[in-house]
């Protein structure tokens, strides 16, 4: 856990697709400027604003929104070295501690120098064919290289630190960080990993008579995913996919950038959060 975090110039940002969340991102501007902060309000697509958070005028981002504003916010902030302070407006919020019934009692303690900041590791994705590099990513939930349109699974060699390791008939295979153990990695069936470790873990997506188990690799690792046949694309952290073509390969490692949260309390915030999220599914059983 690191020292306490005291911001002196945030800025307020909102999920353009979730009205409530511009609603709700200005009475945050106006509290914060009630304490005599400029803290600028806008849109997370607003351009000016952003070359604003590239220009190092900030030193917060808070986001308005659920999960998926969060991961774009990180794309933005992590390479800044901008923390980042979450409000939930969506319906899990796995990446953010503070509900939007909330926010006022935690901008007091915020302000007290009541928070810390938690680094999350995130992963880099680099799409290679015939020896050219196509395209370079972050990730800070996962990388996806998976079937496209059709049904027919996807053929993947995958070798760790320039070593065969699996090859893979499946829908798809995941590359995930610890946060993202708890997104899409999950639902595929792997194991959950505390927030705070630096793994990477890869987990098959309906296997077809291969390895079913999910892989936890040290931080160091280098992952390559080989495309054996056609149909397959690749996506990173929900992103737009991309297609890749036979003997493509997709290069995943721990990023050198890091992407920075705003916490209060203990670190055990997380597994409190994991059990509320997990009983939310639970259709009204006793537990």
């Amino acid at each position: 856990m690191s020292e306490n975090f005291l911001p002196k110039n945030p800025v307020v940002m909102a999920y353009p697709k979730m009205p409530e969340a511009f609603a709700e991102a200005e009475a945050m501007a106006v509290y914060l400027r009630d304490k005599g902060m400029e803290a600028p309000l806008g849109s997370l697509y607003d351009e000016d604003l952003r070359k604003r958070v590239k220009n190092h005028e900030f030193d917060l981002l808070i986001i308005a929104g659920g999960d998926g504003s969060v991961l774009r916010a990180g794309h933005l902030c992590a390479p800044l070295r901008i923390p980042i302070f979450g409000v939930n407006l969506g319906r899990l919020g796995f990446l953010i501690q503070v509900d939007r019934k909330e926010w006022r009692e935690y901008f007091d303690k915020l302000f007290n120098g009541e928070s810390w900041i938690e680094n999350r590791m995130m992963l880099q994705a680099e799409h290679i064919r015939a020896g050219d590099s196509l395209g370079l990513w972050h990730s800070l939930n996962e990388v996806v290289v998976g079937r496209g349109q059709t049904l027919r699974p996807v053929r993947l060699s995958t070798s760790v630190d320039g070593r065969h390791l699996i090859n893979y008939v499946a829908d798809g295979l995941i590359a995930s960080t610890a946060t993202g153990s708890t997104a899409y990695a999950l639902a595929a069936g792997g194991p959950i990993l505390p927030p705070e470790l630096r793994n990477i873990l890869l987990v098959p997506i309906a296997p077809h008579l291969s390895v079913d188990r999910a892989v936890v690799l040290a931080e160091g690792s280098m992952v390559s995913i080989k495309v054996k046949g056609e149909n397959a694309v690749l996506s990173v952290d929900g992103q737009a996919p991309i297609l890749l073509m036979e003997d493509d390969h997709v290069d995943v490692c721990a990023a050198d950038v890091t992407a920075q949260f705003v916490r209060f309390g203990d670190p055990g915030y997380f597994y409190r959060n994991l059990t509320a999220h997990m009983n939310e599914n639970s259709l009204g059983l006793p537990r």
